[in-house]
């Protein structure tokens, strides 16, 4: 035993490796014990909840038009988000779903899905940096898609507040800050102010 003892301190190769093996395990160690706690809250990842089976971040409107689609193909929607049914297409929960204007707000929501809709899985880390890919929607509607430098997903100039939400196995939602739509759509949606100022 003496003499393996004494062979590994006269090889200096051996000694300089186990100085080196002790040192690095010593700062690792160092480093580890001095890491500053995150805490929990801090994450941008924003978690989804559930309220009463449905997914908030999807919202009621959202979770009708997801309804629409057959759950055994791919699809991807590129869903407005609850304010933007708000905002844009005037579409509230209290008074849209009452009467006669459910009639009206199920025609919108088969409309917006036609615009939204795309039968195949588009990922957004499938989506190129440097380049516009486009897709036709259920409606025959051109969709460009591309990637903004902080990742997230362009479709026809309207941005994603959140990606890749796995709906079913087959249906991934992307919800916008906006309503995909055509032309046509838009002008029969948005409040003519010519009337207004006329009246």
């Amino acid at each position: 035993m003496k003499s393996r003892r004494g062979q590994f301190l006269k090889n200096p190769v051996a000694f300089v490796c186990a100085i080196l093996i002790v040192s690095c395990t010593f700062i690792v160690f160092i480093s580890v014990l001095r890491l500053p706690e995150v805490p929990m809250g801090s994450f941008r990842h924003k978690e989804k909840r559930i309220v009463n089976g449905r997914d908030e971040s999807i919202g009621k409107f959202g979770e009708m038009v997801i309804e629409m689609l057959p759950e055994d193909l791919p699809f991807t929607v590129f869903l407005p988000s609850e304010k933007a049914f708000e905002r844009i297409l005037r579409l509230r929960l209290n008074d849209s779903l009452v009467g006669e204007k459910a009639d009206d707000t199920y025609a919108i929501l088969t409309r917006i899905l036609g615009f939204s809709a795309v039968p195949r899985t588009i990922n957004s880390v499938n989506v190129p940096y440097d380049q516009e890919i486009d897709f036709d929607s259920l409606a025959g509607f051109t969709l460009y898609i591309s990637r903004d430098v902080d990742g997230m997903l362009v479709v026809n100039r309207v941005r994603a507040e959140r990606l890749n939400l796995q709906k079913s196995r087959n249906i991934l939602v992307h919800i916008m800050d906006g309503v995909i739509m055509d032309a046509d759509f838009e002008h029969s949606v948005l409040p003519d102010y010519a009337e207004d100022d006329r009246g």
